[in-house]
């Protein structure tokens, strides 16, 4: 994949004034057509550096990304500009020019060199992994049936309620997670610098130190002796979670249990439902084929338990069956969604079907997530006061025998 460099360039317009300017690129013919365009007469065109290097350092685990919020604004933008008549290639340079994500942007003019090599816009994104198969699919439906602006305009609005999504998901662990890092900072720092204090007093005292004291003393020397392994233990474990996630295996279990674990379940199952229903309801609508469509919703609705039974649905579908029988053999589906499905099949909307079953778990995904924020808020306030009053309560034990204790 080429990298965008900067290039300086110097120019003539239309009434042989000299003018100046910087634009970025992956090679100086591509600059030169872009001028070409503008209307200006190319003098000179001088690298200067690469922009990836200018704007943002590639570190690693940190490195520069396309997020769903910056697909989707390309989309809408993209969108805009071809049902106003805009020419693709044109689109795509004004998009290079103005889109704020360094990485986006970069890719966004390579699509544009790509396509006037004579790829096809579908054909020049499966090239890069930053546009999803959902993506790519609908983009190749739209360019056959001659309406991309208005499957562009649908990619946006399809991006966008999956961030909301996963918005509120965050939202919903945001609090616990915020409280959770709260008690362990708290908890390194009493083991740390405040029971160390009472060992010399405990050692005056002498006898026999109640359990939950010695357990305490124990750990403040343990963190005390290994607090390096404290600092390099958490990255190493997102480490390791991030390369086991990549473990197909692995993964499904992962989803497996996301889906069980207590409180948060619910809510990872209906985010999963509302994401089946949009991405396949989507695809459905703008034009994909059924086997193909069930095959990328698969892949795209994030979680390996209803991937695996998408892609069961598939198989049953190619057979001939249709698609809520097979649904029925599956429990992560409820039977309102497979009776929706049904009557969507039976009347020949179902992607209509498909968009109500999405509004309606967006809506339940937000209900859901309030109700959480509200039973969590007390729950997280309780397990901090008692941890922390727990430890209190461990290290002033000797002093209520204190004269037990002393010789």
């Amino acid at each position: 994949m080429s990298s965008v460099t900067t290039y300086r360039y110097t120019v003539r317009d239309r009434t042989g004034k000299t003018r100046n300017g910087t634009l970025e690129a992956t090679d100086q013919k591509v600059v030169a057509a872009r001028l070409r365009e503008m209307g200006f007469a190319p003098v000179s065109i001088t690298a200067v550096k690469s922009a990836g290097l200018q704007r943002e350092i590639s570190i690693p685990g940190f490195r520069p990304k396309v997020d769903l919020e910056a697909l989707a604004v390309f989309s809408r933008q993209f969108a805009t500009m071809i049902g106003s008549g805009v020419s693709l290639i044109r689109s795509l340079n004004i998009l290079a020019e103005q889109t704020e994500n360094t990485k986006l942007a970069g890719i966004v003019g390579e699509l544009r060199t790509e396509i006037e090599a004579g790829r096809s816009l579908s054909d020049s994104m499966r090239r890069h992994e930053d546009f999803p198969a959902l993506y790519i699919a609908m983009v190749r439906a739209g360019e056959t049936a001659g309406n991309l602006d208005a499957v562009l305009l649908r990619i946006a609005d399809t991006l966008e309620k999956d961030l909301n999504l996963r918005r509120k998901i965050k939202a919903a662990l945001t609090y616990p997670g915020v409280v959770l890092v709260l008690a362990l900072l708290l908890t390194i720092v009493m083991l740390t610098f405040i029971v160390p204090t009472f060992v010399g007093m405990f050692e005056q005292l002498g006898g026999e130190l109640p359990l939950p004291t010695k357990v305490m003393l124990l750990l403040s020397s343990l963190v005390r002796k290994f607090w390096w392994l404290l600092m390099l233990l958490p990255p190493l474990a997102w480490q390791g979670f991030l390369r086991a996630r990549k473990v197909p295996s692995v993964r499904f279990q992962l989803d497996r249990l996301k889906l069980r674990v207590p409180v948060f379940g619910d809510l990872f199952h209906k985010v999963a439902l509302a994401r089946f229903a949009r991405n396949f309801g989507t695809l459905l609508r703008s034009g994909v084929p059924i086997l193909s469509a069930l095959e990328i919703t698969a892949d795209t609705v994030n979680n390996g338990v209803i991937g695996n039974a998408v892609n069961d649905v598939k198989m049953s579908v190619k057979e001939g069956e249709s698609i809520a029988g097979p649904l029925t053999r599956h429990d992560v589906f409820p039977p309102m969604v497979v009776q929706m499905i049904a009557v969507g099949e039976e009347t020949g909307a179902l992607d209509v079907m498909l968009a109500k079953i999405a509004d309606f778990y967006d809506s339940e995904v937000e209900s859901t997530t309030e109700s959480l924020t509200a039973l969590l808020e007390p729950v997280m306030i309780a397990v901090l006061g008692g941890l922390v009053g727990g430890m209190v309560i461990s290290l002033y034990m000797p002093m209520f025998k204190i004269f037990d204790l002393i010789q």
